[in-house]
């Protein structure tokens, strides 16, 4: 059976229990026409003012056969619990998934075992998906060493890359065997030169030809702050409530920003361009990024799916050349 998230989860539980998670986030931006999934939301009843991706979200469930949904109720988006409660009266079961407030190991434990209990599956078994995922979320580490210590991915191909092991794509067996080849070839390039190092934070950009525009601009995107938390490159070291203990994305915003400060100085990054998405509780998070990251940082907001603006543009033409300076 197919289980939507509606964020990253600890989907061992969910392989474990014989099901297949499908990032509903990763079906509604990949989809062939994105905004006719928002129309659907609205002539729903969702206001214009609620953010893209929710819309997005129930745009995808009214199109897809997608019966149970586990909602991140803690630790992500607050529109979600709404969300799920319109999903309930439409029929679908909901089974809500919360992080704790702080990355309290037990408190986390508790939650991963609510959730197989409302699953069904054993220990055992989720302890044996982990031991299957662990080797692919190193390769994923090491395709992120690729790009930032190698330069021989792209910016865009790591994000894309990392954002689909929030849930392997339904399929980690064969997600492991494309990463394999594509670890392979990319060995066998030579190294791109870019004038500028910049690292991408905030949940992936809604805006599309981002990458590709910085890339025009000689930028190389050599950090990928949330898709990298998504796909766990610490996991083989740390049992399945450590490995969700040291995921920054739920939790207190000072440790994400920690993580990046690190990424800043290890990958020797001359800014940060930090994308927020429009009526998301997370922009007023961005006063912190501000006053806290140790290289300039420009802000960019998007409310829906599409390419970059000539505002936008002009914004992170800017933003490069005092770089650049």
């Amino acid at each position: 059976m197919n289980i939507g998230i509606t964020s990253t989860i600890p989907i061992e539980v969910v392989y474990a229990a014989g099901h297949t998670p499908c990032d509903l986030n990763n079906l509604f931006i990949s989809a062939a026409d994105p905004s006719h999934l928002i129309r659907q939301a609205e002539d729903a009843g969702f206001p214009q003012t609620t953010c893209a991706w929710i819309k997005g979200i129930y745009g995808v469930l009214l199109e897809n056969k997608i019966d149970t949904i586990i909602i991140v109720s803690g630790g992500d988006c607050s529109n979600s619990i709404a969300l799920g409660e319109i999903l309930k009266h439409d029929g679908k079961r909901i089974i809500p998934f919360s992080y704790p407030l702080k990355p309290d190991l037990k408190e986390i434990e508790q939650a991963i075992n609510k959730l197989a209990g409302e699953l069904g599956a054993k220990p055992d078994k989720i302890i044996a998906c982990k031991q299957q995922l662990d080797p692919i979320r190193i390769r994923l580490a090491e395709l992120d060493e690729l790009t930032w210590q190698e330069m021989l991915v792209t910016g865009e191909e790591n994000q894309l890359h990392l954002v689909s092991s929030s849930d392997f794509n339904g399929n980690p067996e064969l997600f492991s065997t494309e990463l394999e080849n594509f670890l392979k070839n990319a060995r066998k390039r030579q190294p791109t030169k870019k004038g500028v190092r910049i690292g991408l934070a905030g949940v992936p950009p809604i805006l599309s030809k981002l990458y590709s525009t910085l890339d025009e601009l000689d930028v190389a995107v050599v950090f990928n702050e949330v898709p990298r938390q998504f796909s766990l490159p610490w996991a083989s070291q740390s049992s399945l409530a450590q490995q969700y203990s040291r995921y920054t994305y739920p939790y207190a915003v000072h440790g994400r920003l920690n993580d990046i400060n690190k990424a800043c100085k290890e990958r020797n990054l001359d800014g940060i361009i930090h994308y927020t998405q429009s009526f998301c509780f997370r922009q007023i998070e961005d006063i912190l990024f501000k006053r806290t990251l140790s290289v300039p940082t420009l802000t960019l907001e998007a409310d829906q799916p599409g390419p970059v603006d000539g505002r936008t543009l002009t914004r992170i033409e800017t933003f490069i050349e005092i770089l650049k300076g």
